[in-house]
């Protein structure tokens, strides 16, 4: 059986676009998410990015939660050593007062970014490997409030927003299972350490007063057409996109790769899904009995909207 399906929207600025043509293309596509009954509609976080228009992220988070009726809107999510947990939890309970229980947290390390990008966000290199601790003072503030509490996030405190640990790695799969919080795992690019750390995260899972069970979401590249051809077609902006604005297809762009190439990105997007709806079904199911996720974020970047559009569509209908 197919758990429940979620969408992670990278917000793509596309080439010879911009980002606020990048946003309307959200709105567009988190409103039809929600009419075809996908679960969650996940926006990220990228700081100094020309490819990605997702920075302020629980700004897009409030406006698409106003234009969407039943799907969860969420982060998948904030980076958090940029940030001060108790300025989150404000943030989240806001969202969550406006929009109750509809709104999701997902937190992450992060990549280490450029020295310059760290000074203009007042961080340094070191903030990072605080995130275990500020993920704690992050619960603290969502958490009722205690008698003497000196610092309370307001909104937020009592709200208990959920909180994902997100990761590409065995470091984030520990934490969230030491934690007893649900994990949700970068497949889509980083499949290399993914067995490792979904082994991990069950084995040392700890139920807490939020989860008593491990969940388990993966996220999975998605790219459903009525052909496989015209699948592949799409699918070759995925291929080529990097930091800058996403590339328009190519026909036949495989064959134009050298040999070394080819082989990185096929082992980068090994998981991916691509073709025709019956097609996306084995694949959906495949995958599912292989990892048994309790959920599946598809992540579907393509350079056409209404090539977006179609493939969600398809695979709603495929799932």
């Amino acid at each position: 059986m197919i758990p429940p399906l979620s969408v992670l929207d990278l917000t793509p600025v596309r080439q010879g676009g911009d980002a606020g043509q990048a946003i309307a293309d959200t709105i567009a596509l988190a409103r039809r998410a929600d009419e075809l009954g996908f679960h969650r509609y996940w926006l990220v976080e990228h700081h100094n990015t020309p490819g990605v228009a997702g920075s302020a992220t629980a700004v897009l988070i409030a406006h698409l939660a106003a234009h969407t009726k039943r799907i969860r809107i969420g982060a998948g999510g904030v980076m958090l050593p940029n940030h001060a947990p108790l300025v989150v939890a404000e943030q989240f309970g806001t969202l969550e007062a406006l929009h109750p229980g509809r709104i999701d947290l997902g937190v992450g390390r992060g990549l280490n970014n450029d020295a310059a990008t760290l000074a203009a966000l007042r961080r340094l290199p070191g903030h990072m490997e605080r995130f275990p601790d500020d993920v704690r003072e992050l619960l603290f503030f969502l958490d009722d409030a205690r008698p003497d509490q000196a610092v309370r996030a307001v909104p937020g405190q009592g709200s208990h927003v959920p909180v994902w640990i997100l990761g590409t790695g065995l470091g984030g799969a520990v934490l969230a299972a030491e934690l007893g919080l649900p994990f949700a795992f970068g497949s889509h690019f980083a499949p290399d350490h993914m067995e490792m750390a979904i082994a991990a995260y069950r084995a040392r899972f700890r139920p807490s007063a939020r989860w008593k069970e491990p969940h388990l979401m993966l996220s999975l590249t998605v790219v459903a057409a009525p052909t496989d051809a015209e699948a592949r077609f799409h699918f070759s902006s995925v291929q080529q996109a990097h930091d800058g604005p996403l590339p328009p297809p190519v026909a036949g762009y495989e064959s134009t790769l050298p040999p070394q190439r080819l082989a990185l990105l096929k082992s980068r997007l090994r998981h991916a899904l691509v073709g025709t709806p019956e097609k996306i079904a084995r694949g959906l199911a495949d995958f599912t009995a292989r990892f048994q996720p309790d959920e599946i974020l598809a992540v579907t970047q393509l350079f056409d909207p209404a090539a977006r559009r179609t493939s969600l569509e398809l695979l709603a209908a495929a799932a």
